[in-house]
């Protein structure tokens, strides 16, 4: 009973104030597009990946959300980027879809630069089915309750492929007003790094780092992430979020050329948030999992020969 008091407690807070509305990923690395437009195409491939999280098993209402992206190199300057998200959180829904796109450029010595634009569209939905403190609160929804806002996005990203990248965005620009559910879409801003360092050993190993910073302004949340690739094909790391959990991450890596050209790849990844904060009471901790295949087309040009009629 406490825990259904307190998800109410903290829907009837956010109904008038603007509050963290992106959801949370713990392999974000891997998904960099539903963060900045502006990586949209820079694996200089066509990529379609897949996350699933459940947060804080356990606790009843918790979070879980599904994610769909497609990005891929499309021109020699120009990426695009689809992305698709449903989050459900108790009795909220969001489900938004962002279409991006990014040109780039080169910046020398084998960098490139990238600026990039995402728009799209916020839905939110409301469910009917609250257990009130107090019967006969008027803040609290007696039907379900619906509306959505157009969304923007924009962002720039400098990188060297397989090596370093440093990216910069916002999402929900429009900071639209919710006016059937009186609640504000929060601005979000994000700024991410990462660099790769290749250990000298006999079998190829490779310490990858990452971090993410995330903001609304009115709160701000670190993802510190470092893992070790394991000859090109295992890798195993550790993530850490101050004040909210610490999740060890394992996947495996496994590309191949193909036999007309091109190449592709696939990837599978694991973590389990291992709760930090005060819901470590309530919950076991969180699940999440990731899948991608990437893949290159290659023109093949056809060679027309003649056939001489003498010679049938």
């Amino acid at each position: 009973m406490k825990r259904i008091l307190l998800f109410v407690a903290l829907f009837a807070a956010s109904f008038t104030i603007k509050a963290q509305q992106d959801p949370q990923f713990t392999q974000w690395f891997n998904d960099k597009l539903s963060f900045n437009p502006a990586s949209a195409g820079i694996n200089n491939a066509h990529c379609l990946s897949a996350f699933y999280r459940t947060q804080w098993t356990g606790l009843e209402g918790q979070p879980k959300t599904a994610m769909f992206n497609y990005s891929g190199k499309v021109a020699n300057s120009v990426g695009l980027g689809l992305n698709f998200y449903n989050d459900q959180l108790g009795q909220e829904t969001n489900n938004v879809v962002k279409l991006s796109g990014a040109y780039h450029m080169s910046a020398g010595n084998g960098a490139q630069f990238s600026a990039g634009v995402s728009l799209g569209f916020y839905g939110k939905q409301l469910g009917n089915d609250w257990r009130p403190i107090d019967l006969g609160d008027n803040t609290i929804p007696n039907n379900q309750v619906n509306d959505n806002a157009f969304d923007l996005g924009l962002g720039v990203y400098y990188w060297k492929q397989d090596k370093y990248y440093v990216g910069l965005s916002s999402t929900h620009l429009t900071a639209a007003d919710m006016e059937q559910l009186n609640i504000g879409v929060a601005r979000h801003y994000f700024f991410m790094g990462g660099y790769n360092f290749d250990l000298n050993t006999s079998t190829p190993l490779v310490l990858r780092t990452n971090l993410l910073a995330k903001s609304d302004l009115n709160k701000t949340a670190l993802d510190v992430n470092a893992n070790l690739l394991y000859d090109g094909f295992l890798y195993a790391g550790l993530t850490y979020r101050p004040g909210d959990a610490i999740a060890p991450v394992v996947g495996v890596e496994y590309c191949q050329a193909k036999e007309k050209g091109g190449n592709q790849c696939f990837k599978l990844g694991y973590s389990y948030d291992v709760t930090t904060s005060n819901l470590s009471n309530y919950s076991s901790g969180s699940h999440e999992i990731f899948l991608s295949y990437c893949f290159t087309i290659v023109n093949i040009v056809e060679i027309n020969k003649h056939s001489n009629p003498r010679f049938l």
